[in-house]
């Protein structure tokens, strides 16, 4: 009897700690937590993802194949408690980063994470690199949990796929300072990452209602040709720059002159506006004296030598013999 209510004991306080206590647990603040009993989740019945705004982005094909069901979620907090047919799935929600280059799946894969290769219109070999941003949605864990495994996987190959389409399709618009590398797609991408990067994120929005997981942002930060074409292009733009500044110095200089030949206009029709006007002044005067008779004139006349022979020191007067 002793040993058979030891034993009795015994298997409630392991009942107690496996069944009960350890079903006791938390959630974290950068988690969300899903319940499944006996292997299936605990779903909000009725509804699907496709009545929220995770789904917006799908086209109508795809609106059928992910009618995720929208599940309870667990938020953060506890102590929460479980039954030991219950099992509890934690996701971490935070915004987490990934080398572009990184295949989860085979490490030695992409140079071993060091970076893509693509091929450009030209048909050059590049090499790629940069990171991608991402988190969970909250919004359809069960893609995420259950749609399909390792869903990150998915996300990485869908956005290379798309990432080496653009490559290969790009083309710059032409314009005046691009026109002498014009046809030059490495040159295009390099001054388009931008505008890659936008290309990448209208693309990707769909990988919230795919698989759970919803792009916040693509990095890619270089794109490297053979060192052949390296040299090549360096002399191209080198080239470039050396015209550009050539016309740019020309310009200045035409300018400048433009300038001066409009400034040296003004003064010397300055000057002889400044020359002319008294000139006008003295004829106005004189055909008024004019006008009052000839002894009127010659008064005026007489006076103005008058007025001269005072400002002189020495007058020379020629005398008929």
């Amino acid at each position: 009897m002793p040993f058979f209510a030891g034993f009795v004991i015994g298997f409630v306080v392991w009942f107690l700690y496996n069944y009960l206590w350890s079903g006791i647990y938390t959630v974290e603040q950068n988690e969300l937590a899903v319940k499944t009993v006996f292997g299936r989740a605990q779903r909000i019945e009725g509804k699907t993802i496709l009545s929220l705004p995770v789904a917006i982005n799908l086209i109508d094909e795809e609106r059928e194949r992910y009618a995720y069901p929208q599940v309870v979620v667990i938020p953060p907090g506890g102590p929460y408690f479980k039954f030991p047919w219950e099992e509890v799935h934690k996701v971490n929600i935070s915004t987490q980063t990934l080398n572009m280059a990184l295949d989860p799946e085979d490490p030695a894969a992409n140079h071993a994470g060091q970076y893509l290769e693509a091929v450009t219109k030209d048909q050059l070999n590049t090499a790629l690199s940069g990171q991608i941003r991402y988190r969970v949605t909250d919004q359809n864990l069960y893609a995420y949990l259950f749609g399909v495994k390792n869903p990150i996987v998915h996300v990485m190959a869908y956005f290379i796929s798309v990432l080496r389409e653009r490559i290969a399709n790009f083309e710059a618009q032409k314009t005046e300072e691009n026109s002498a590398t014009a046809g030059v797609s490495i040159n295009d991408l390099r001054k388009n990452l931008h505008e890659i990067n936008e290309h990448m994120m209208r693309e990707c929005t769909q990988s919230a209602a795919r698989y759970g997981i919803t792009l916040e942002a693509s990095l890619i930060t270089s794109i490297d040709p053979p060192d052949e074409v390296e040299s090549a292009l360096a002399a191209i733009n080198t080239a470039h720059n050396e015209v550009s500044s050539e016309i740019s110095l020309a310009q200045a200089s035409a300018d400048q002159k433009i300038v001066q030949s409009r400034r040296a206009t003004e003064i010397e029709t300055l000057r002889a506006k400044s020359e002319v006007e008294p000139l006008k002044s003295t004829a106005i005067q004189l055909a008024e004296l004019k006008k009052n008779g000839p002894d009127v004139l010659r008064a005026y006349v007489r006076n103005v030598k008058l007025a001269l022979f005072n400002k002189v020191r020495q007058v020379i007067m020629e005398v008929e013999k």
